[in-house]
């Protein structure tokens, strides 16, 4: 019998120590167990990946070993069931030890500890091949998880030294694993390193056993209380008082620690989500105007008129009127609200109107952040509480950006059927704006504190002009840097996905820098590093350069609390209205240094991205010597002690960052290249090619056009294809990338091709077939615009062939026409292989220039001598057997046509005589939706039909 209590007898009862000890013992089994049965039964199937078999590859991943082989999936399975009684019984004791009056956390990490056990059942039951999408959906979202479950078990952990010491390894181990794990799963992807894949599942392995590990260390604490079942009902819970070991107080005294002291509070976080979705309502709007001004330009092939909107951003000038400044104080809910006007512009079809409600959303905008600032500037905690959203906003819409492929959700370029999301972040806005604003605001008066008399406003105004254009035009989306030193096959640096989430992360962390180092991020050692990383950004290639970029978005991120919050101790009109229209300077030079050729003044400005550069840094100097001589009148560089409810308010704007950070992860593993592509008809060795000029992906009436172009390439069933006027990755075009979006949906390797910082319009390669080597040219242009081409080798059913995408000058310049085609005709003529060119040539057939593309130097072929009517684009080969030619019309994507043309590998030049499509093989055939009316707008035009030759 066992002992009695007063309140029943005890029918079991066992040291809480089991618990954890079974739940490790049978989920190891599982996957041990798994691993033994496997090796056991197929070991050379479970070593081989796409890539390699053994010998190159000899140990197994462990998707691989748990995967959709039977028996050891089953084997996993069971074991994985019996695991989840002990699991839950972890969580609820682990709950019991910890819970304690007046706080939440322990309830937090109670419900991400059955969050982690729900979603391992995911994966584990809905394999890759059941459902792909929910088999990944639940593997992130427990990876997600993992996260606040470890650093909410360490900072609950009872006063056991020996359990903290092995939760901080294992906590350790195992985000520290993940760093080699990503390096050796991209040297197996992207590289296709024998033997990488092999390396990788060690380290998968290891994140299992730390993993499971840090789980285990709960023995050492549950060894303090018994399980205990009795015959009676109640159950009484002791209200023992938590301690903390000595360690983590020392952590709790450091800056990042008294962040997390006290309770949490839900409505503090929703109202910290609030200020951060108006900071992301704020850029996604500011991004929004140049791409809308852009348009106009583009149509009328110069200068139009419409540019002057991009002025709209010096509204802060209003707040020098004393009248005015009064109104706007009293009134910011109001403005804010009016601001909002730009993100109901996607409801305006015509392009002009839609410019204006952007402009004027913007005004307002940039009207109310000023005022914001401005009243907030005697409020220390409040004022950084408003910085912070705005910058967390930036982080908003680069991640935002970075799952949508470089577009915004909610830009007036998109609506409901291109991927917009309008109406929920419209609705959003206004709930958010009406939270926001609801608390008191301050007095409208200007009484600028001592601090200030010792900076310069000017000098101030510069400093955030120098930032805000920094962020923008660097930050406004995580693959612009990435584009600036992408130097094209083999891979030999950072590409889009993954690597953008290592600039969101860089982000993140600058923000914490700039909000718990102040003195730090306004320093001269600090500044001097970040004039550092931006000369190895604009100066140096692949990681290099990508290092160089990183350490720029950490400081210009950690600048913004110290150059804002130095402006805003001046006279808002001149911080924030001067701040603004030099920020506009900027964004013209940014401009002037690739449009030389069409605006006055140019030729002095162009491709002097570095003269950009340097005046970028020399600002953000300029803001750096204001404030750190108001800091030093304050209080001789020393911060000011930070009030609890200060730190506590600081708190959930770092759970935002948190989030995000989260956020993109989950979307770098998405997007992460399958690079299993395969080409349409490989059964005739068949190679579709294509050329467009895409028009910077607007369409005639100022939409987004990326999935329309989408739709009609994979009609057409293009193989190969180039993008000439594909490069976005600027302020005027929204720093976006079509390229990532289509190459991703239709499942093609890419080449962006000479990056924005090399002062080209763009040309792009999307390939369904593995690029071995590619590299960018850009062609002599002495007068005009520069030229871009890419010479790309491609894999073609096992022979090498050569594919050049090229976009020649004007028409106005004919020298640089003449000097570009005898280096390309050069170029091609050195090629040994078959090679075919996708070019945008601006000349006549049979006259001028065209007889150096098609000449015994060159060794090239025109699709089709007889095509009289062209000028701009060509399709020229040599080496394939030409079977069919075609020429497609543009609909209202852009203002150019698509050429096609199809080739099969491995047999010889055919002749130029044409033949009827009844004596064409299906497979070698055009698809028939586009004869007649065709389909959207598209349709075959010039001949009517297909061409097909013998």
């Amino acid at each position: 019998m066992g002992p009695r209590y007063k309140d029943g007898e005890v029918l079991v009862s066992f040291s809480g120590k089991w618990v954890s000890w079974t739940h490790t013992i049978v989920a190891y089994s599982a996957f041990i167990g798994a691993l033994i049965v496997g090796v056991y039964l197929h070991y050379y199937k479970i070593v081989q990946n796409q890539y390699y078999g053994y010998p190159q590859e000899w140990f197994p991943s462990v998707s691989a070993t748990i995967g959709d082989r039977y028996p050891e999936r089953s084997v996993f399975q069971l074991f994985i069931c019996l695991t989840s009684g002990p699991r839950f019984a972890l969580v609820f004791l682990w709950y019991i030890l910890t819970a304690r009056p007046n706080s939440s956390l322990p309830k937090f990490v109670a419900v991400m500890g059955v969050f982690r056990s729900f979603t391992c059942g995911g994966w584990t039951y809905v394999t890759s091949t059941d459902d792909h999408d929910w088999h990944d959906i639940f593997m992130i979202s427990y990876i997600v998880a993992t996260l606040p479950w470890t650093l909410g078990c360490l900072a609950l952990s009872p006063p056991n030294a020996r359990a903290i010491k092995y939760r901080k390894y294992l906590a350790s181990l195992f985000f520290g694993t993940l760093v080699p794990l990503i390096y050796f799963f991209i040297q197996h992807k992207v590289h296709k390193v024998p033997g990488a894949y092999t390396i990788y599942a060690f380290f998968e392995w290891a994140l299992i056993l730390f993993d499971v590990g840090f789980d285990a260390v709960t023995a050492l604490d549950f060894e303090t209380f018994d399980v205990v079942v009795r015959d009676l009902k109640g159950v009484s819970r002791g209200s023992a008082q938590r301690h903390v070991d000595t360690a983590l107080e020392k952590v709790k005294d450091k800056p990042i620690g008294q962040t997390f002291r006290g309770g949490f509070s839900l409505t503090d976080l929703v109202d910290a989500a609030a200020d951060v979705y108006n900071g992301f309502v704020f850029w996604s709007m500011l991004t929004s105007l140049g791409l809308c001004v852009w348009y106009f330009p583009l149509w009328h092939m110069g200068i139009s008129g419409y540019e002057v909107m991009v002025m709209s951003s010096v509204s802060p000038f209003l707040l020098a009127v004393p009248g005015v400044r009064s109104i706007v104080v009293r009134n910011i809910r109001y403005v804010h609200l009016l601001s909002l006007t730009g993100l109901l512009a996607y409801l305006i079809k015509s392009p002009v109107w839609r410019l204006f409600a952007v402009g004027f959303g913007v005004w307002m905008s940039c009207l109310a952040w000023a005022t914001t600032w401005y009243v907030e500037r005697s409020n220390q905690q409040r004022l950084e509480s408003r910085i912070s959203a705005w910058s967390i906003g930036l982080i908003a819409s680069s991640v935002a950006k970075f799952a949508c492929f470089t577009s915004n959700p909610i830009w007036p370029i998109v609506h409901a059927e291109n991927g917009g999301w309008n109406k929920v972040g419209f609705s959003l806005a206004v709930l958010t704006v009406i939270r926001a604003t609801r608390g008191p605001t301050l007095t409208a008066t200007y009484t600028p504190d001592n601090a200030a008399k010792k900076g310069s406003s000017t000098l101030a105004a510069l400093g955030f002009a120098g930032l805000c254009f920094g962020m923008h035009s660097l930050l406004s989306d995580s693959s612009t840097v990435i584009l600036w030193v992408w130097e094209g096959f083999p891979i030999r640096g950072p590409i889009s996905s993954p690597h953008g989430a290592y600039t969101i992360f860089a982000m993140g962390l600058g923000l914490l820098i700039g909000l718990y180092y102040e003195n730090l991020a306004r320093g001269w050692t600090f500044y001097g590093l970040g004039c550092i990383g931006a000369a190895l950004l604009t100066t140096q290639k692949n990681w290099s350069g990508y290092y160089g970029a990183l350490l720029l978005s950490t400081y210009l991120m950690a600048a913004a609390p110290v150059l804002i919050g130095s402006a805003a101790k001046h006279s808002p009109a001149i911080t924030f209205g001067v701040g603004f229209l030099a920020y506009n300077i900027m964004v013209l030079a940014h401009v002037w240094v690739v449009a030389y050729a069409f605006v006055p003044g140019g030729p002095l400005m162009r491709e002097h991205t570095d003269w950009v550069m340097t005046a970028m840094m020399l600002e953000i100097g300029a803001g750096i010597f204001s404030a750190t001589a108001s800091a030093s009148y304050r209080n001789k560089g020393r911060s000011k002690p930070y009030s609890a409810a200060g730190r506590k308010a600081r708190s959930y704007y770092l759970y935002v960052i948190g989030l995000l950070q989260l956020l993109s992860v989950s979307v770098a593993y998405l997007r992460f290249p399958t690079y299993d592509y395969k080409p349409h008809h490989p059964e005739q060795k068949l190679v579709t090619a294509g050329i467009w000029t895409i028009h910077f992906s607007l369409d005639n009436d100022m939409w987004s056009s990326e999935r329309r172009m989408r739709d009609v390439i994979k009609e057409l069933e293009l193989d190969v294809v180039g993008l000439l006027e594909s490069d976005l990755q600027r302020i005027i075009m929204g720093n976006r990338d079509t390229t990532q979006f289509l190459a991703e949906d239709l499942g093609m390797y890419v080449d962006y091709g000479p990056g924005p910082n090399k002062h080209t319009w763009g040309s792009a390669l999307l390939s369904k077939f593995p690029i071995i080597n590619s590299t960018h040219h850009l062609l002599p242009s002495p007068v005009g615009e520069l030229a871009p081409a890419i010479h790309a080798t491609l894999d073609m059913y096992g022979e090498l062939v050569d594919v050049v995408v090229f976009h020649s000058g004007q028409d106005e310049d004919p020298e640089d026409r003449r000097q570009q085609s005898e280096y390309l005709a050069k170029l091609m003529g050195q090629s040994p292989r078959p090679l075919i060119l996708l070019s945008y040539l601006v000349t006549q057939p049979n006259q001028g220039n065209y007889h150096t593309y098609v000449s015994e130097n060159s060794q090239m072929h025109d699709i089709d001598p007889s095509d009289w009517d062209r000028w701009c684009e060509y399709i020229l080969y040599k080496g394939l057997k030409r079977t069919g030619y075609a020429r497609v019309s543009r609909s209202t994507i852009t203002d150019t046509e698509i050429q096609v043309g199809k080739f099969v590998v491995g047999q010889p030049v055919g002749s130029n005589d044409l033949i009827g499509e009844e004596y064409v093989p299906e497979g070698l055939r055009f698809p028939s939706l586009f004869r007649g009316e065709g389909v959207r707008g598209h349709r075959y035009h010039v001949f009517n039909e297909p061409r097909y030759y013998n």
